[in-house]
């Protein structure tokens, strides 16, 4: 489990500072499905990246089982990252001078996975492997950033608005993938993403606005990617 307790984000010092995360507190069990909803500016992706050990808190606590991550120096923050989590960013951040078979064998040379060509075979894209990045499309990319985070074996996966940039039918496609692997390997997923529809697949939503969460919901019956609205 993730507990999350009392935490602060500000950017700027003096009359310029911004207060981004304002008391945030929330739990996220093992193997949830969790959606962050809010507005521009409301600190989804500032609460996203914070709990994910990519950027520090001003003040609280994020506890995975024992270990408070608030509470680490950089080396240990580094570990924790490479060994507990993996994450999947809009953009896809793919090294255009490696292929896909070589992209993905960094996520997985971090956890010494040697099977990591069974993902690229799970994102669908086995026949593609000696591709460089600008030889795919969008959504080809986006699923090769999947398996390079997921070659990681990592406890938790963050995803920031991994559709934002996909079409329909492609973002449909992608996301059916995320979940089917979740449900295959097991790992927790938190979810970032400016489409509401998309919260309907989740297990857990929670809805922020001005740094603060507004609402908070479990979803007994949570959807697939083909049966939410777009």
């Amino acid at each position: 489990m993730i507990k999350i307790e009392n935490l602060h984000k500000s950017y700027g010092t003096g009359e310029s500072k911004n207060e981004v995360l304002k008391g945030i507190s929330l739990d996220i069990k093992d193997g949830d499905f969790m959606v962050l909803l809010g507005a521009s500016g409301s600190g989804k992706s500032t609460l996203l990246n914070v709990i994910s050990g990519l950027e520090p808190a001003d003040m609280g606590n994020v506890c995975y089982g024992d270990r408070d991550i608030c509470k680490m120096n950089d080396a240990e923050i580094t570990n924790f990252r490479r060994d507990t989590i993996g994450y999947v960013f809009q953009q896809y951040f793919l090294l255009p001078n490696l292929n896909i078979d070589k992209n993905v064998k960094m996520g997985a040379d971090l956890a010494k996975n040697k099977d990591y060509r069974n993902l690229i075979k799970a994102v669908g894209l086995a026949d593609k492997m000696k591709k460089y990045p600008h030889e795919l499309s969008g959504g080809e990319q986006q699923r090769v950033s999947i398996a390079r985070a997921l070659a990681k074996q990592p406890q938790v996966l963050f995803l920031d608005e991994p559709t934002g940039a996909l079409d329909e039918a492609t973002g449909r496609l992608v996301l059916d993938l995320i979940c089917k692997l979740q449900k295959e390997i097991g790992f927790t997923m938190v979810m970032v993403t400016h489409n509401q529809n998309i919260a309907e697949m989740a297990n857990k939503v929670i809805s922020m606005n001005s740094g603060r969460i507004v609402e908070q919901y479990h979803n007994d019956y949570p959807k697939t990617a083909y049966e939410i609205a777009w």
